[in-house]
């Protein structure tokens, strides 16, 4: 059984949908990329999976025992967000509060996990810095090591690099795929960058007009993956593929490995 089955999903608001008869699943350790146009319900599809809102038809069913207390989530930050005023530590450590446990206190296993998290992104040393004084891509990385404190199996991911230069893009970008590969968690994230989406992802999900889910290579020999490739995302004719290490397919393009 796959990790997360959805099966005729219409998705919307106050009985407005916006997406009708979405169907498609993710299997574990996939690393699974979510694009579409601006207002095409990439982020309800996203607030849907995590229970937030609730489907308007259809069903969406986990596998391999998942629950929604091991799924980790890094929406898109406001610019309130980006001011809040608590330490690195406190931050990564609240997301610890999705195990819903009664004590005001954290555990020792709560803290530790924690402090996993801001090893793995490479933070520990800000621990005491306030978030608010940190560079764009430290506070996404913040963010990351926080959502990270619940994705024991599953992390969603809303367009992580939003706002972030280049260089820190591409680091994020090797974060997340090391968190799939070498942790094996399953990353489920929306990106409006189908050069990088096609670059990391195995699968992708275009949702809009009409819908397509699959592998890389056959996205971009679909009629969606065609017209947003070139049309939308200005993608040159003729991408080439380049075989990663690990088997899967990405797209060949300038600046990457």
């Amino acid at each position: 059984m796959a990790l997360i089955t959805c099966d005729k999903l219409s998705l919307g608001y106050e009985g407005k949908a916006i997406l009708e008869d979405l169907s498609f699943s993710i299997e574990s350790g996939d690393y699974f990329c979510i694009v579409g146009e601006n207002g095409s319900g990439k982020t309800t599809l996203m607030r849907t999976l995590l229970g937030l809102i609730k489907p308007m038809g259809g069903c969406i069913t986990f596998g391999e025992g998942l629950k929604s207390s091991q799924i980790g989530y890094l929406p898109q930050q406001t610019t309130l967000q980006k001011e809040f005023p608590a330490s690195v530590r406190e931050i990564v450590l609240s997301g610890c509060r999705s195990e819903k446990r009664i004590h005001p206190f954290y555990s020792k296993e709560q803290k530790n996990t924690a402090q996993d998290a801001m090893d793995k992104m490479q933070i520990s040393h800000l621990a005491r810095k306030s978030y608010r004084e940190l560079s764009g891509g430290q506070q996404q990385r913040v963010l990351l090591a926080r959502a990270l404190c619940a994705a024991s199996k599953v992390l969603l991911l809303d367009e992580p690099v939003s706002g972030l230069d280049p260089k820190v893009t591409a680091e994020m970008y090797e974060v997340i795929e090391e968190l799939n590969q070498k942790e094996k968690i399953t990353i489920i994230m929306i990106s409006h960058d189908l050069g990088e989406a096609i670059h990391y992802a195995n699968r992708i999900l275009h949702i809009g007009n009409s819908i397509f889910c699959g592998n890389v290579e056959d996205y971009l020999q679909s009629k969606e993956g065609r017209y947003f490739a070139h049309h939308v995302c200005s993608l040159p004719e003729g991408t080439h593929f380049l075989r990663k290490p690990d088997g899967r397919k990405g797209a060949g393009h300038d600046g990457h490995h």
